[in-house]
């Protein structure tokens, strides 16, 4: 059952009108009232397509700075941690580094399409979660939610890290922990390549951009739900370790912080 006070003037029966191209500005200054209007007429799709275009730009021009060689040397530096690949010939693992090699070709190109898929998985955990605590809203109003609670934090960290990549010579770039950005905003980088890489992982999760999307996230569940502060944080939270868990699962078996 919800604990939504109809009475908490926190989320009031105002109804907000903003244009779709306000609410890209607003969520960074006004994030309740963002989500007001967001309630009211849910939308994602322009602020869905600036973070995917970020996202996709950013991973094309990490693979363009490190180049193809410093990827082809990394590549066959992780496949060598692997205890599988070790009796492997040395025409087989040069055969699985050229597969990879072709497999990021593609992929570099096509990451926003992954990154939409990651919205909707996203949404429907939120809207399943919201749901659960009694809450108003529909999928439109999760998949708003959970784009523009990533909104403001990736748009921050995307340009943090291209500024870094500027100024970072490739050699100096760490490719696996650089997937997640280039601008730190954890605890992970004072642990060596030697540390566990569930360790890395799990003190990476305390990151200063995921906490930021969190509030957001929370404050927009209330709001386009109608549920308490309490509810909504469950639901955050809920949802934030199923996605430490396949991090912490992936860095296991990689070898590789996640």
């Amino acid at each position: 059952m919800s604990e939504f006070d109809p009475n908490d003037n926190r989320v009031s029966n105002e109804t907000v009108e903003m244009s779709e191209v306000a609410t890209l500005g607003n969520i960074f200054f006004e994030p309740e009232r963002t989500f007001k209007a967001l309630r009211a007429k849910p939308r994602f799709i322009l602020a869905g397509i600036i973070v995917s275009l970020l996202v996709g730009a950013y991973i094309f021009a990490l693979n363009q700075k490190i180049g193809p060689e410093g990827l082809r040397r990394e590549i066959s530096a992780q496949l060598e941690k692997n205890p599988q690949v070790a009796s492997m010939s040395a025409a087989e693992k040069a055969q699985m580094v050229e597969t990879q090699m072709t497999i990021n070709s593609y992929t570099q190109y096509i990451s926003p399409v992954f990154v939409v898929i990651s919205f909707l998985l996203g949404a429907l955990l939120y809207w399943g979660g919201a749901k659960a605590f009694g809450g108003e809203g529909g999928f439109s109003h999760a998949l708003s939610v959970w784009v523009y609670s990533l909104l403001p934090p990736s748009l921050i960290s995307v340009i943090g890290s291209f500024i870094v990549m500027y100024f970072k010579a490739a050699e100096e770039i760490d490719i696996v922990s650089s997937q997640r950005g280039l601008l730190q905003a954890n605890l992970g980088f004072l642990f060596g390549k030697d540390a566990s890489p569930v360790l890395v992982t799990l003190v990476s999760v305390l990151d200063l951009f995921a906490i930021w999307g969190w509030i957001l996230a929370a404050i927009g569940l209330r709001v386009t739900n109608k549920i308490s502060s309490g509810s909504a944080w469950a639901v955050v939270i809920l949802v934030a370790l199923v996605g430490v868990l396949f991090r912490v699962i992936g860095a296991f078996f990689s070898g590789n912080p996640s």
